[in-house]
Order: C-alpha cells, then structure tokens, then sequence
C-alpha cells in the first residue's frame, strides 16, 4: 500500500486541531476527515470517526499495526511541513 495524494487543508484560528488531511491509496482508495493535531508532545494524526449513542468515539478506519500508522504520520505531516509558511506558529 502507498499513498499516491495527500491534500492538506489547514484550519486558522483553532489551538489544537491544525488541519484536516484526505489521502488516495494506491490511486484507487480515498480516506477523508483525517485531523492533523497538535498535542502536548507534538502532531500527531486522527482517524476519521463517529460519535457513538454512548458520547464515545469510534474510528471508521484506522492502521492495524504502529509501522502503517508511523508511515502514514510521516507522509502525512511531511506534507502538512511542506505547505506551511515559514516562521508560522504551525511549523
């Protein structure tokens, strides 16, 4: 699997949520309302998810092991870097 698209689409005005992320696999597999955050230890990515009837979340989709999801982080926030102006708060 490898990820052929990744638009990065930033949010202003919010401290943590920074940008919301969708990525094409293989040209033929599209993943929307990925959340690019910014936490206490730096980025990191949520998956898309769904509020339960419980007040939880649930992610509709997710990597099933820590290599996939540190790939998709590093492609992910590697685009996100790329797209920001220099001496942002951001960056």
């Amino acid at each position: 699997m490898r990820i052929t698209e990744i638009k990065v689409l930033p949010v202003d005005g919010d401290e943590k949520l920074k940008a919301y992320v969708t990525i094409k696999l293989d040209d033929c597999f599209v993943v929307r309302d990925m959340k690019i955050i910014k936490g206490t230890t730096g980025f990191f990515i949520a998956m898309p998810a769904k509020k339960m009837k419980d007040g939880t979340y649930r992610d509709l989709v997710h990597p099933l092991d820590k290599s996939t999801r540190q790939m998709l982080e590093d492609q992910i926030l590697h685009e996100y870097k790329r797209l920001q102006v220099p001496g942002s708060a951001a960056a």
